[in-house]
């Protein structure tokens, strides 16, 4: 956005901005009366799916930090909500604010170990917590059901809405989301969401402009896992059904490339993430039934060389070359004695007369102009001849 913003101005970049928001808006709002249930079903995915990137992007794309292991705590939320459906017959409702108030704590424990990690280092403990979770779940059998998992009734639409099953969970998933991603745009317009990027950029110079940085790293992990914990929440009442093997390292690897390819660091990069996780690999399937995870990796490759700043940033990177390439040079018209004797040139001028012969430097009249009357030596008296 920064190269639209420089290419048009800040003062058409909003309008356009807001258009493009009330035209998705329109657009997700109307989408489940014109799809069949399955691409009704892909597109709530894809809602959710956007609430767990949005959740990472404010940790890598605005914190700085990396983590591998997001799917953890989306498994997290999603076991949370199983259980409290499965074990204690609670409502749908109930289980979401504890879904987000269990994993922000569980985040906010596992966010100490950022205070001295970074880099590689924060991404392998992080990577370790999504390895170790799936075992941990199959041991936990009297809760959690082991390897079989737990399955658990989805939500079920009122009467007085006159709607199918998967029109009503798309609308309830749209509205969570639409909650979680203007949380996310308030957060990071706030105090909170500037001292994440000054921690970003640099730690140091932040520290000197007051800045805590255990408090912020902290809280950091704990908004991602929160985020995280209320998609895997949504999952749970997609799907209703949940398993350890559902919640695999892949699933980390896979939410980390969707961000980078839909954009870091950018309000529009989540979403766009999201439908990159939910329909590449269904696409790839269809490409190579062998292999789709060799094609999986060719589209990201692809796309990361189109657009290394992620499909979010393709619209700036395009204004922005077409704003720098230099204009075309104008022909210059040819000097022929037809234009040279064009009917607006004034009498008497160059361009009447045409060129003028070169004159001959032994010419006498060219040496000394006086000569030219002057009579040669020995020459007979000039006449005038009477008409």
């Amino acid at each position: 956005m920064n190269d639209v913003t420089t290419v048009l101005g800040t003062g058409r970049v909003r309008p356009l901005r807001a258009a493009l928001t009330v035209l998705l808006a329109a657009a997700a709002v109307a989408a489940p009366f014109y799809f069949a249930p399955f691409q009704v079903f892909q597109l709530t995915m894809v809602l959710l799916y956007a609430v767990a990137l949005a959740g990472l992007n404010l940790l890598v794309g605005f914190g700085g930090q990396i983590s591998l292991g997001h799917g953890a705590f989306f498994a997290a939320g999603a076991y949370t909500t199983a259980v409290m459906l499965d074990r204690y017959d609670t409502g749908h409702p109930a289980t979401l604010p504890v879904a987000a108030a269990g994993c922000f704590l569980l985040g906010l424990g596992f966010g100490v170990p950022a205070l001295r990690l970074r880099g590689l280092y924060l991404a392998l403990v992080t990577l370790s917590f999504a390895v170790f979770l799936p075992p941990l779940l199959k041991r936990l059998e009297p809760v959690t059901g082991g390897s079989m998992g737990l399955t658990v009734d989805k939500l079920q639409p009122p009467v007085w809405s006159g709607l199918a099953e998967d029109q009503w969970t798309y609308f309830v998933v749209l509205a969570v989301a639409a909650a979680a991603l203007l949380l996310a745009r308030n957060l990071l317009r706030s105090r909170v969401g500037r001292a994440l990027r000054a921690v970003r950029d640099n730690e140091g110079a932040a520290e000197v402009m007051g800045v805590r940085l255990s408090l912020h790293k902290t809280l950091a992990f704990a908004w991602s896992a929160m985020f995280a914990g209320v998609a895997g929440c949504l999952y749970t009442w997609v799907i209703g059904f949940v398993s350890p093997d559902s919640f695999s390292f892949v699933l980390s690897i896979t939410l980390l490339a969707g961000l980078v390819v839909g954009g870091l660091a950018s309000l529009y990069g989540p979403l766009l993430g999201a439908a990159f996780v939910m329909y590449v690999p269904s696409v790839s399937q269809d490409l190579s039934e062998a292999a789709p995870g060799v094609v999986f990796g060719l589209l990201i490759i692809t796309v990361m060389f189109v657009a290394p700043t992620g499909l979010a940033g393709l619209p700036g990177r395009v204004l922005g070359a077409v704003a720098r390439r230099p204009p075309r040079p104008t022909a210059t018209p040819d000097r022929t004695p037809e234009a040279a004797s064009a009917p607006d040139a004034e009498p008497g001028s160059p361009a009447e007369s045409g060129p003028s012969p070169t004159p001959d430097p032994t010419d006498p009249a060219v040496a000394d102009p006086a000569a030219a009357d002057a009579e040669p030596v020995g020459a007979p008296p000039r006449t005038t001849e009477k008409e």
